[in-house]
């Protein structure tokens, strides 16, 4: 992982600097671990799966960014990109979150929405390893 990459992003006015906090970390991290279990939930229709999969992925990336003692500026979609200096991800596994967000946009802004189960599936098998590895990043630093 290089938090280099990061730090250029915070030159960029993509990400700033902000210490992490303790019950910040734990919230995000809750908050993504309760969606992720009802994403699961197969009496759901697709459309809610994924909306519950996707915020759930959300929150634990953010969690993880957070963490390392970075914010998002303003973009939602950063949190994704960043996964692999957070967390390690390869880009084939952060992609897919990428990809997510852009129907996530589709549905929320253009009304249209190209969901399938094969999306979802892939989300939720991604949000899952997100969720794996915010756990091992265990409490937050002190100071970064």
């Amino acid at each position: 992982m290089s938090l280099e990459a990061l730090d250029n992003l915070v030159r960029s006015g993509q990400l700033k600097n902000e210490s992490p906090d303790q019950a910040e970390f734990d919230g995000l991290r809750e908050s993504g671990i309760n969606r992720l279990i009802d994403a699961g939930n197969k009496t759901l229709s697709v459309d809610s799966q994924f909306d519950l999969a996707y915020n759930a992925a959300h929150a634990l990336s953010l969690a993880a960014l957070r963490w390392h003692g970075y914010r998002p500026s303003n973009r939602r979609y950063i949190v994704f990109q960043a996964l692999q200096h957070t967390l390690g991800l390869l880009p084939a596994q952060w992609r897919i979150l990428d990809k997510a967000h852009s129907e996530r946009n589709n549905a929320e802004y253009e009304g249209y929405s190209n969901v399938d189960e094969t999306l979802l599936a892939e989300l939720l098998r991604v949000a899952k390893l997100v969720c794996d590895e915010v756990a091992k990043l265990g409490t937050v630093p002190q100071s970064k």
